[in-house]
């Protein structure tokens, strides 16, 4: 049996048959999706995000692939590692750059170590840590993986880390309204009051998908997004250009929420769908109407669920507020490894003080469940 790894820095050179089937139904896992970030220049090593696409190849095919990027700072990550750098810089040591295996700029739970078993996952996550100790890199970290992914990790000598997201899940609710009747009478009452701020402004919403995004949408879809960005002293990560490239190639993945007040578009959400799970992305509004955020992110999305039998929405990364909307507090992970062996024992000893308040603290989030009963959803 033949059997080799290899790196390529170029995904147009990865067959994308090959790779998204390794990816499975994940949209945001897609050759499309990060060959748009490739062609945009977004995730590119100008920005910071050098590709390196670990790949394995067993008799000729693809068997195993990992997104990797060769990271020069730690933006665009979602998982917080600033205090590391600290640490290292203080000691005279170089953090960056590191090696991470994520999603550009989505801090959304999924596959990371492409593969079809539990075996090749383990075969690439040991060599993705060989190749940074190799390159004398001062970690390898791998952001929001698959439970299947840590077990693979965990055996690959990684330390996970936890985080904690919101997420909704449909028991199969025939309508909105059956949705809310599970919600305390409080919760309901409060939900219902937001929503009817919203109405009583005249803003009404439409659900754009595939062929119906037109020019005109994304582009206000776009001014929304890098409001959003500027509004928080930041640039936008993503341009107009990865937006075009998506809509060319995976228009079919793409739900836009678009808000509107007297027939003119006042706010925007795009969501990214699979056949049964619709994800948060991105948002933005030209105005404030109270109630307006929330309605056009978590309670069209979750209506559009709904009405189109998704069982899940994942609403982006942090937000207790979430809860409230019937999102409930869902763990997620990220697993490091350090080629520092005592830095790697600091870190051991920092996580599992980490991990104790995580847990505390998704206990107590379960304990004032938005739910009649305690039962959570899903």
């Amino acid at each position: 049996m033949s059997e080799n790894f290899s790196l390529c820095r170029q995904l147009h050179e990865i067959d994308s048959g090959q790779w998204n089937h390794l990816a499975g139904d994940h949209p945001l896992l897609r050759h499309e999706f990060l060959l748009a970030m490739d062609q945009a220049g977004c995730a590119v090593a100008k920005t910071g995000w050098a590709p390196h696409y670990l790949l394995l190849h067993r008799n000729g095919k693809l068997a195993g692939a990992m997104p990797l990027y060769l990271k020069s700072h730690s933006r665009g990550e979602y998982v917080f590692d600033t205090g590391w750098a600290r640490a290292f810089m203080e000691h005279g040591l170089d953090y960056y750059p590191k090696m991470l295996g994520a999603i550009p700029f989505t801090p959304v739970p999924g596959p990371r170590l492409l593969a079809a078993n539990h075996t090749d996952r383990v075969l690439l996550a040991r060599q993705a840590a060989a190749l940074t100790g190799q390159n004398e890199l001062s970690s390898l970290h791998i952001l929001f993986p698959s439970d299947e992914d840590c077990a693979a990790l965990r055996e690959a000598g990684f330390m996970l880390r936890e985080s904690v997201q919101f997420h909704w899940h449909n028991r199969g609710y025939a309508s909105l309204e059956d949705f809310l009747a599970e919600m305390s009478q409080q919760k309901r009452k409060k939900l219902k009051q937001d929503r009817k701020k919203a109405q009583q402004a005249g803003v009404v919403f439409r659900w754009l998908q595939g062929d119906a995004i037109d020019d005109s949408a994304l582009a206000f879809f776009y001014e929304c997004y890098r409001r959003t960005y500027y509004e928080h002293g930041n640039a936008p990560y993503l341009n107009m250009e990865f937006f075009t490239l998506l809509r060319q190639s995976m228009a079919a993945n793409m739900v836009l929420v678009l808000a509107e007040q007297n027939g003119q578009p006042i706010a925007c959400a795009l969501n990214m769908r699979s056949k049964d799970r619709l994800y948060g992305r991105y948002w933005g509004s030209t105005q404030f109407i109270s109630g307006l955020h929330f309605e056009t992110c978590y309670m069209q999305a979750i209506e559009y669920c709904i009405e189109h039998g998704l069982a899940a929405f994942e609403g982006g990364a942090q937000g207790e507020h979430k809860l409230s909307r019937g999102m409930l507090p869902v763990k997620t992970f990220s697993a490091h490894w350090i080629r520092d062996a005592r830095y790697a024992r600091a870190i051991a000893d920092f996580l599992a003080q980490e991990t104790a308040a995580i847990d505390d603290y998704v206990e107590a989030l379960e304990g004032h469940s938005p739910f009649k009963a305690c039962e959570p959803p899903g």
